[in-house]
């Protein structure tokens, strides 16, 4: 119970709270236990409640019209999710899916507005969550933009690593609870695409492969590929190349004939 209380006060919704603001919340807090596979929610249903992540993991995904899976995050303790429809009261965008058995701290979006009124520090913290999920999102767009697979892979390996890694004797171990299917929906490519990355990368010795979880040996090569764009060149957010002069177009000759366009195109 107490460890719970501890994971419950790293939220958005509660590190900012003196000790009388985190009673009066908690107050409202009902407890939600899960078995793996349970669903918390789907995708359009009607948003009423705000969770926390007390113990286990969620996945939150999309579905397309053709029945295909997009994996979104996984979320572990400490992370809160459902809380986009408490300030745009439209229906779900997600559906959230317990990976491993879990248990959340949920709060319905009426108390919690009422509760809110002459908060505004609190109401701040939200709305900071809600800026960092977007910039994660914007980072996975333009991963999905610049950076190949093997790169994406070790980017998302790296990010399970940071939330639910745990340092052994060999390397890092993370546990990430996920199927090859669902690992290859977080990364947005194909299984097979996706598990001829991971045996590259255990055949160069940097992770060794495990049910459901990796042993990360070399975390900085890791990072590397994790930095480097489609060109093979390091970058940020954005692709490392610099960026080119335009090509400047030369009168065609009577020597050059034909290739004269090939040439312009090869910048001769």
């Amino acid at each position: 119970m107490a460890e719970s209380e501890d994971v419950l006060g790293r939220a958005p919704l509660f590190e900012a709270l003196d000790e009388e603001g985190t009673r009066a919340l908690r107050a409202g807090v009902q407890d939600v236990k899960l078995g793996r596979g349970d669903r918390v929610f789907d995708e359009g249903d009607e948003g009423d409640q705000l969770y926390v992540v007390l113990e286990g993991k969620i996945k939150l995904t999309r579905t397309a019209p053709d029945g295909r899976e997009n994996l979104l995050s996984v979320l572990g303790p400490g992370e809160m999710f459902g809380e986009l429809s408490l300030f745009d009261p439209r229906p779900r965008t997600s559906s959230a899916v317990a990976v491993t058995d879990a248990h959340l701290a949920a709060l319905g979006h009426d108390y919690l507005r009422h509760w809110l009124t002459g908060r505004p520090d609190v109401a701040l913290h939200l709305l900071r969550a809600l800026a960092q999920r977007l910039r994660r999102t914007n980072d996975v767009m333009a991963d999905l933009v610049f950076t190949d697979v093997p790169g994406r892979v070790a980017k998302a390996l790296l990010d399970l690593a940071d939330r639910f890694g745990e340092e052994q004797d060999g390397g890092l171990e993370v546990h990430h609870d996920l199927t090859q299917e669902e690992l290859a929906q977080l990364v947005g490519a194909s299984r097979e695409t996706v598990n001829k990355a991971l045996a590259d990368f255990s055949a160069r010795g940097w992770l060794q492969l495990h049910a459901k979880s990796v042993l990360i040996l070399d975390r900085d090569r890791l990072a590397r590929r994790a930095r480097e764009c489609r060109c093979g060149r390091r970058s940020g957010p954005w692709c490392g190349r610099p960026p080119q002069a335009p090509l400047q177009p030369r009168p065609a000759s009577r020597a050059d004939g034909l290739c004269s366009s090939r040439a312009w195109l090869r910048g001769r």
